[in-house]
């Protein structure tokens, strides 16, 4: 019997616009590496088959020279340019890997995809192990964290409109997953409309299907840097969570 394929969508793409910074920040540098090297990392050393790499239009040359051949990633097969927004680098990556497909690079009875942000260095071994066995049975699944706040929901002017329950609330992570032909299929139907707001992408299959999604549990320290702030609260996680490499 065939194994299943699993195939990783590293997003590396964005500016970073609230870093207030020069340097993209999936290349700013955290203990003398660059973010994007452990996210990458993790991936390298779990079962995952293969990684995309997904890159602004101009670094294509510079991740593959600087970080994928200097740090021995051999499990990336491929780098995909991002597009204008997170969804659309995405779409770009599985053109990608669609392309390998049809040329047989992948022969497992199923394929799935697990996505992740670079900009989230603390991924852990667990968390992609979890998601690979979930995604199998659920076919889309996300990472997420009880929410420890409670949450409102308000308008357009800031009017608060009502209150759901706090055990019901999750704040969402990456890595996401789902079978390769759900997604693909879902980003056909949900492309077809314009006025949609795609922040992450479970929204791509709740808009382009009627599929549901299994929560996996995730981790506090699978922090998003965003800020300035951030890093420093990354270097600290990483210090305390022993994963300086």
């Amino acid at each position: 019997m065939k194994k299943d394929n699993y195939i990783a969508i590293v997003l590396a793409a964005g500016q970073g616009s609230r870093m207030r910074s020069d340097v993209a920040k999936q290349y700013m540098t955290i203990y003398d590496k660059p973010m994007l090297y452990y996210s990458l990392k993790v991936f390298q050393e779990s079962d995952i088959d293969e990684i995309v790499l997904v890159v602004g239009d101009q670094e294509a040359d510079y991740c593959r020279e600087h970080i994928v051949e200097y740090y021995g990633f051999d499990k990336v097969k491929a780098i995909a340019i991002g597009g204008k927004e997170r969804y659309l680098s995405v779409y770009n990556a599985l053109l990608v890997a669609e392309e390998r497909r049809s040329k047989g690079v992948y022969d497992g009875e199923h394929q799935y995809v697990l996505i992740h942000d670079s900009a989230r260095p603390l991924i852990t071994s667990k968390i992609i192990e979890d998601t690979m066995q979930e995604v199998v049975t659920y076919n889309a699944v996300v990472v997420a964290v009880p929410s420890k706040d409670t949450i409102k929901i308000a308008d357009e002017t800031g009017i608060i409109k009502n209150t759901p329950k706090r055990s019901q609330t999750y704040i969402i992570q990456t890595p996401q997953a789902f079978e390769f032909n759900l997604l693909k299929q879902s980003y056909q139907e949900t492309m077809k409309h314009t006025d949609l707001e795609i922040t992450d992408d479970a929204m791509i299959v709740e808009h382009g299907s009627h599929h549901s999604i299994k929560i996996v549990e995730g981790d506090y320290k699978n922090i998003k840097v965003t800020t300035p702030e951030d890093i420093a609260i990354a270097e600290m996680l990483m210090k305390v969570s022993c994963v300086i490499a």
